[in-house]
């Protein structure tokens, strides 16, 4: 990590405890089973690779992306935004329905009904953005942060719901709230790769008890 701090004053000491799994039902199995199979198959294959066909051609017949190329990033990004997401609700014990990479009218993907996370919110509100820069290990310099933070807006919400988030425990320091949910995610970083790999391989909507295995098998 490039320039990370500790946590700030305020912090709790020590990482929130992440739920067990809970059993999954049938359908559920055969999904994670199915699922499992072909992440299995394409283990040696990058991840612009692995892209399944539907979520590749939502994104090229949009017309948002000039080229099959560009919609297939964008598919990558989305899935390690949205994979971000997911695990981070994991590691404080939120609860969700479902994670999908499916595009919308104004959305790229979601983790749906996000609940159950107290005031460590904001941690899965810049989970998204902390995501997509662990995939290349790009993570920010203190410098380069404090300037990019006050830049960042949008980003469906997250960004809002960040700043409205911390107030809590972090009062107006965006910085300080960063760097500790920095220090909860990068070292999940392998969950992360897995489950964005999983949304970008199965062509449905993942139940939260599914990604909660997936992500346990790190």
């Amino acid at each position: 990590m490039n320039g990370a701090a500790s946590a700030a004053p305020g912090a709790p000491p020590g990482r929130p405890a992440a739920p067990v799994p809970a059993a999954l039902r049938p359908a559920e199995q055969r999904a994670l089973t199915a699922i499992g199979a072909e992440l299995r198959r394409v283990i040696r294959y990058d991840d612009e690779s692995v892209v399944h066909e539907r979520w590749l051609m939502q994104r090229y017949d949009s017309g948002r992306y000039p080229t099959l190329g560009d919609a297939r990033r964008a598919t990558v990004a989305t899935a390690w935004h949205e994979a971000g997401h997911a695990v981070a609700a994991l590691t404080l014990g939120a609860r969700f329905s479902s994670a999908s990479i499916r595009p919308g009218r104004d959305t790229e993907g979601r983790v749906h009904g996000i609940r159950g996370t107290g005031d460590l919110a904001f941690v899965i509100d810049a989970a998204g953005q902390i995501a997509e820069r662990l995939r290349a290990w790009t993570l920010l310099g203190d410098d380069r942060l404090r300037e990019w933070l006050p830049a960042w807006r949008g980003d469906g919400g997250d960004a809002r719901r960040f700043r409205a988030a911390i107030r809590p425990r972090f009062g107006s320091d965006e910085f300080a709230a960063w760097r500790y949910s920095e220090s909860l995610l990068a070292p999940e970083r392998l969950k992360i790769r897995q489950v964005a790999r999983a949304l970008l391989v199965h062509p449905r909507h993942i139940p939260h008890a599914v990604v909660a295995a997936l992500s346990a098998d790190c």
